[in-house]
């Protein structure tokens, strides 16, 4: 369950319904199942984008989904301290408690509707894990984390952390009110979210109830992917089916149409979605690990960096996930 949402929807600004005759609505390019796997220390990760074109998701790298699961006490788990470079890290929480800390000197706890949005940028070490209160209880831990690409003239800028906290999330609803819409990043119909980016992009959690549909404005220069975290619907003007661990890839055009089947599974009481779209970056790639830069070379010089100790260190009172 979604921890941002509202009592009375209808109190909430809308985002208008495009004009059809004036704006092509997108098509539904492919849609795609996430497999699974576990990442750091073992916790259960979707990989949303595996099998889709990378020039397809440009600015876009990775995306993780992360449960949704209930842990037992002694169960949850974290990463261990490691490097980045080159990209940003942003972790959404949808549900559960998350620590973040780095050698940069951002970080903090996150639950329940909160992001944190690092810039690894030129380098810097960080660690992810749960807080002992909940490794000692259990509880339900459900969130994902989007890697975003830096252009090549801000891959070795100063790093930066930003603190997004759940009341911050600017919400709207759909046109009809069927569809609630927590904006992250970006512009939505007019409406700007409290992330701030170095790659033009939008980010929406949206919940959208059972039967009901919503078309909203998409700039036209931005790609555009959506990722069903739960529940089941269609995607697209044709009604391309959707469901829980899928994503869909969309064509060219000025709006997306997405909507909820009318009758949803017992544990998923509507269709969540998160909506991505950004300025393509059509810049070549080295990928290795945790470094994301153009060329092989720099992917070298990460490497010597990180192992000569100029990424930064373990901070001498870092948190422990135990």
């Amino acid at each position: 369950m979604p921890a941002v949402t509202v009592d009375d929807i209808t109190v909430l600004p809308r985002i208008k319904t495009p004009d059809v005759g004036l704006v092509m609505g997108r098509t539904v390019h492919s849609v795609t199942t996430a497999p699974s796997g576990f990442e750091g220390e073992g916790f259960p990760v979707r990989r949303t984008f595996a099998g889709v074109d990378a020039a397809l998701i440009d600015p876009f790298i990775m995306m993780d989904q992360m449960g949704e699961v209930e842990y037992a006490p002694g169960e949850a788990k974290g990463t261990s301290w490691h490097p980045h470079r080159g990209f940003e890290t942003v972790t959404y929480i949808i549900d559960g408690t998350f620590i973040h800390q780095d050698s940069h000197g951002g970080g903090g706890e996150i639950s329940n509707g909160d992001t944190q949005w690092m810039t690894a940028g030129s380098g810097l070490l960080h660690i992810e894990a749960p807080p002992e209160k909940l490794v000692m209880s259990g509880g339900l831990f459900h969130g994902l984390q989007l890697w975003v690409n830096l252009p090549r003239v801000a891959k070795m800028s100063a790093p930066r952390y930003q603190d997004l906290r759940a009341s911050g999330v600017v919400l709207a609803s759909s046109d009809d009110g069927g569809a609630l819409l927590r904006i992250i990043a970006g512009d939505l119909g007019g409406h700007v979210g409290p992330g701030s980016t170095h790659t033009p992009m939008t980010m929406v959690h949206a919940t959208i109830s059972p039967g009901a549909s919503m078309t909203i404005p998409w700039r036209r220069d931005f790609n555009a992917l959506a990722y069903a975290l739960s529940g089941r619907g269609t995607v697209g003007a044709e009604k391309r089916p959707i469901r829980h661990g899928q994503l869909a890839v969309f064509n060219q055009g000025g709006s997306l149409t997405i909507a909820a089947d009318g009758t949803q599974d017992g544990h998923t009481p509507a269709l969540d979605v998160i909506l991505l779209g950004g300025l393509p970056l059509r810049e070549p790639i080295a990928w290795m690990g945790p470094f994301v830069m153009n060329t092989q070379q720099e992917l070298r010089q990460a490497v010597d960096d990180f192992q000569s100790g100029r990424m930064g260190h373990v901070p001498r009172h870092p948190h422990s996930p135990r």
